[in-house]
C-alpha cells in the first residue's frame, strides 16, 4: 500500500511538471501558430492587397483544418504514440509559420495558416494521451486547465515581434518559426514515451448514458456559440483599431499583450467555476466577452480603452475555454478522447462559421456595426446560460471512492498480479515511439 501511495505521489508531481511542458507546447501551436495571426492582419492586408472578406476566409482555414484533424487525431496518436504525435504537431507549426513568412498571395498564405491549424488539431489530443498515462486522474481537469492557459502565453509572446519589428511581419513569423523549431526539440526530449496502463482484467469504461449525451450536446452548443462570438475579436480587433481608430501597428500590439496576460487568469477562474457554479460563471464571462466587443467598437481610437477591452476579452475567453474543457472531463471521466475534445471542436467550428461571416459584414456594414451584431448574439446566449450543464444532483455529494475514479487510477498503477507499477520513460512504450 505504501508503494502504491508513493507511486501516486510521484504521478501527481509529474502531473504538475507535465502541465508546464504542455503549456509551452500549447503556447506554440495555439498561441503563435493559430491565434497570433489576427495581430498581423493589418500589415498583411496592406502588403498583399487583400479585402476583408478574403482575409475572413483565410482566417477560417486553420479552424477548418483544426476540426478535421481533431476528428482523426486520437487514431493518429494511437498509431504513432503520444510523443511522436506531439513532435509531428510541432513540426506542422514550423511548416505553417515558415510558409506564412514567405507568403506572396492568398494561396500561399492560406496553405500556411492551414498547416498551423493541423498543428493545433494534433497537439491537445497528443498531450491528453500522454496525460492519461502520467497524471493522477483526480487532477486531469486542473492539469488540462494549466495547459490551456498556454494559449495566453503564446499570444503574449507574439507582441514583442510587433513592438520591435514594426511593419516587418515576415521577420516576425520567421522568429516564430525558430521558436517552433525549439518546440519540436522540447517535444522530442521532454514528452515521455509512455502508454496508458490497461490490465487484461480491467473493466471496460461504462457506456455513455442518455443524460451524459444530452449534457454533452448542451456543452457543445454553448461552446459553438462562444467560438462564433469570439471570432470577431480574434480576427478583426487589430484591424478595427487600425482602420477605424487610426491606431498604429505598434499600439495594437499592446492589445494582444494585455489579452495574453489577462488570459492567464482563465486557468484559475475555470478551476473555481467548475467546482462551484458553472452556469453563473458562464453567463458572467460571456457578458464580459460581449462587453469587450462593444467597448472596442465604440472607442477604437482610445488606446487605453482598447487595451482594457483586450484585458476583458482575454480573461473571459480563456476562462470559458478552460471551463468547457473541465466540464467535458467532469461529464465523461476517464474518456479523454471525447470529453475535453468535443468542446474544443465546437469552439473551433463556431470560429470557422463566424470568421468569414464577420469578414463579409465588415465589408458590407463596417466594423462597428459588425461587432455590435456579434455582441448582441453574445447577450442572447448569456441569457440562456442557466441551461449550461452544471453539477447535477446525481453528481453532488458522491465521494470519490464511490465514483470509481480513484479506484480506476489505482488499477492503472498495478500489473496483472496486483503488484504496484511505476510508470517511467522506459516502461509501457507506445508502438509509435519504439526505437
Amino acid at each position: 500500500m505504501n508503494s502504491t501511495n508513493t507511486a501516486i505521489s510521484q504521478q501527481q508531481i509529474s502531473g504538475m511538471r507535465f502541465a508546464l511542458i504542455g503549456a509551452i507546447l500549447i503556447a506554440i501551436s495555439f498561441g503563435l501558430a493559430r491565434f497570433a495571426f489576427g495581430l498581423f492582419i493589418p500589415q498583411i492586408r496592406d502588403e498583399l492587397g487583400m479585402s476583408a472578406s478574403t482575409i475572413g476566409v483565410i482566417a477560417a482555414l486553420p479552424l477548418i483544418s483544426f476540426v478535421i484533424v481533431s476528428l482523426v487525431a486520437p487514431l493518429v496518436t494511437k498509431y504513432f504514440g503520444a510523443r511522436n504525435t506531439t513532435v509531428l504537431s510541432a513540426s506542422f507549426s514550423v511548416l505553417g509559420l515558415a510558409l506564412i513568412s514567405l507568403a506572396t498571395g492568398p494561396i500561399s498564405l492560406g496553405i500556411g495558416v492551414f498547416a498551423c491549424g493541423i498543428s493545433a488539431g494534433l497537439m491537445m489530443p497528443a498531450l491528453t494521451s500522454a496525460m492519461q498515462a502520467l497524471v493522477d486522474r483526480s487532477i486531469h481537469g486542473r492539469v488540462s486547465s494549466v495547459m490551456n492557459a498556454g494559449t495566453s502565453i503564446g499570444v503574449a509572446l507574439s507582441v514583442p515581434a510587433v513592438l520591435f519589428l514594426v511593419g516587418a511581419w515576415r521577420y516576425a513569423y520567421l522568429s516564430f518559426t525558430l521558436i517552433a523549431i525549439i518546440g519540436v526539440l522540447l517535444a522530442w526530449y521532454l514528452i515521455p514515451s509512455v502508454s496508458r496502463v490497461t490490465p487484461a482484467n480491467a473493466a471496460p469504461p461504462p457506456k455513455i448514458t442518455v443524460r451524459q449525451w444530452w449534457n454533452l450536446l448542451k456543452l457543445a452548443l454553448f461552446a459553438f456559440a462562444m467560438g462564433f462570438i469570439a471570432s470577431a475579436y480574434w480576427t478583426f480587433a487589430p484591424d478595427l483599431a487600425t482602420n477605424l481608430g487610426s491606431l498604429s501597428s505598434r499600439q495594437t500590439g499592446w492589445l494582444w499583450l494585455a489579452l495574453g496576460i489577462a488570459g492567464l487568469g482563465g486557468a484559475i477562474v475555470s478551476d473555481l467555476a467548475d467546482r462551484n457554479n458553472p452556469a453563473i460563471t458562464h453567463a458572467l464571462m460571456l457578458m464580459m466577452l460581449t462587453t469587450s466587443l462593444t467597448l472596442l467598437a465604440a472607442s477604437p481610437g482610445q488606446i487605453y480603452l482598447a487595451v482594457f477591452s483586450a484585458v476583458i476579452f482575454g480573461l473571459a475567453y480563456m476562462s470559458l475555454t478552460g471551463l468547457y474543457l473541465m466540464t467535458g472531463i467532469r461529464l465523461l471521466p476517464g474518456r479523454l478522447s471525447i470529453g475535453p475534445v468535443l468542446p474544443f471542436l465546437a469552439v473551433a467550428l463556431g470560429q470557422a462559421a463566424g470568421t468569414p461571416l464577420v469578414g463579409v459584414l465588415v465589408g458590407e456594414l463596417g466594423y462597428a456595426e459588425s461587432f455590435s451584431i456579434f455582441a448582441a448574439v453574445g447577450i442572447l446566449i448569456a441569457l440562456i446560460s442557466p441551461f449550461y450543464p452544471g453539477h447535477s444532483e446525481e453528481d453532488a455529494g458522491i465521494p470519490e471512492d464511490e465514483t470509481g475514479l480513484q479506484a480506476a487510477f489505482d488499477y492503472q498503477l498495478q500489473d496483472e498480479e496486483g503488484e504496484p507499477l511505476e510508470i517511467t520513460n522506459t516502461q509501457q512504450t507506445d508502438k509509435g515511439d519504439e526505437t
